[in-house]
């Protein structure tokens, strides 16, 4: 598998694990292909950012229930191959994935998850990432270039359906609070702290009510 990675294989992997018997792949609806569909449920796949789906999740939320079914990576080994396809090396990413991560992409649909036909659901997995050698190419990487990531085992799933699902993703905050100490109290960078901030307050969640020096203070509805 390693040695044909694309970078459609996650997105491929993930359709194969979550499927059940029953389920039908690839079907067209409302002229949209849909990656799933288990009975009445419309179920998309995405790797990647949400914007690119946003004008067909909300077509199809206004037909049929419609599961977002998005990975993140709560770990990522490093895998380096030749160009036969051979392993070089394999190496643990210091970069760890938690489930805040999710804000970083729903950033661009967050007043979807209010519909009631749209849920999100968030698999925190393992993955491996495959790079090839390319010189003169991803200077920084010093010409390893990423070919694409392959799921290697699925640890945790979290179902987001609406407000009140979001809501329970905040930790405990004082009665108000800016992004700094929900970044703090959710032991994540501000960056998404402050995405995170804006699809719960997309939602209804929170709510500003002041300020303090030149931040946003912020307090639960």
């Amino acid at each position: 598998m390693i040695g044909t990675l694309n970078e459609g294989a996650l997105h491929a992997q993930l359709k194969e694990w979550y499927r059940r018997p029953g389920d039908l792949l690839e079907q067209q609806v409302a002229g949209y292909v849909v990656d799933l569909v288990r009975g009445d449920l419309l179920v998309e796949f995405q790797t990647g950012g949400f914007a690119p789906l946003r004008r067909k999740l909300a077509a199809l939320v206004e037909l049929r229930p419609v599961r977002l079914v998005a990975p993140v990576a709560s770990s990522r080994r490093i895998v380096r191959l030749s160009d036969d396809g051979e392993i070089l090396s394999a190496r643990r990413s210091p970069k760890r994935g938690c489930l805040h991560d999710v804000f970083d992409r729903l950033v661009s649909i967050p007043a979807l998850l209010a519909h009631a036909n749209f849920e999100l659901e968030v698999l925190l997995t393992h993955q491996d990432e495959v790079r090839m050698l390319q010189p003169g190419r991803a200077f920084r990487r010093r010409g390893w270039v990423v070919q694409g990531r392959a799921l290697v085992t699925v640890e945790q799933s979290l179902l987001i359906a609406g407000a009140d699902d979001a809501a329970r993703l905040l930790p405990e905050l004082a009665a108000t609070f800016d992004t700094a100490d929900l970044a703090a109290a959710s032991d994540i960078d501000r960056r998404l702290a402050q995405r995170m901030a804006y699809c719960l307050r997309a939602l209804g969640v929170i709510a500003p009510v002041g300020k303090r020096g030149g931040s946003v203070l912020y307090a639960r509805t």
